[in-house]
């Protein structure tokens, strides 16, 4: 059985194109979503799955239309070859259940573990440099130095924590763990 996904991003696209192209192919039934190829949650995408059965194809009309990153593409064919589903794509001439077909697909996956890989490379560089540079990682610190010296000052006159905490900006327990509660009133 062949089951179609047509999919366009915006509520003022018109999916008219690719329910044709997808009825013309001999697309029994066609799920389709109006939402970014970028969100994980496809309802339609999802319908499509949960009918598809062992030797049936999931059609698109282009391959941008089931995903937009490689790595997503080659996973999702990956998980439809598992299941015994072929998968094709009407305009880029792709098809799974043909010799060079799985070909293609095993050039992408090898494709998208090398981008993987290079990305983390440039990363851990790109940390590296950083670091040489004096720069560290992560978000800045919401206590200071002069912060911490105020603290203590309004905690050993006397101040409850909860107050100074709100005086400061932070939660009670961003001061605790800048100062620990050894001495001075609680929250």
């Amino acid at each position: 059985m062949l089951i179609g996904y047509a999919r366009v991003s915006t509520q003022d696209q018109n999916l008219e194109l690719q329910r044709e192209a997808l009825r013309q192919a001999g697309c029994q039934k066609v799920f389709e979503d109006q939402v970014s190829g970028t969100l994980a949650e496809r309802p339609g995408l999802a319908k499509a799955r949960e009918m598809l059965r062992e030797g049936d194809t999931l059609v698109v009309w282009k391959l941008d239309r089931l995903g937009r990153r490689v790595k997503q593409l080659v996973d999702l064919v990956g998980e439809l070859q598992q299941q015994g589903v072929q998968f094709k794509s009407l305009t880029d001439a792709i098809d799974t259940g043909t010799p060079s077909g799985r070909f293609f697909f095993h050039m992408m996956a090898s494709l998208a573990e090398m981008e993987r890989d290079l990305i983390v490379e440039r990363t851990r560089a790109g940390l590296e440099v950083a670091r040489q540079l004096g720069r560290k990682g992560g978000r800045k610190p919401k206590m200071t130095a002069s912060k911490i010296e105020s603290a203590r000052k309004l905690l050993a006159s006397g101040m409850l924590a909860r107050e100074v905490a709100q005086n400061l900006g932070v939660s009670v327990p961003t001061l605790y763990r800048w100062l620990p509660a050894s001495g001075w009133t609680r929250a």
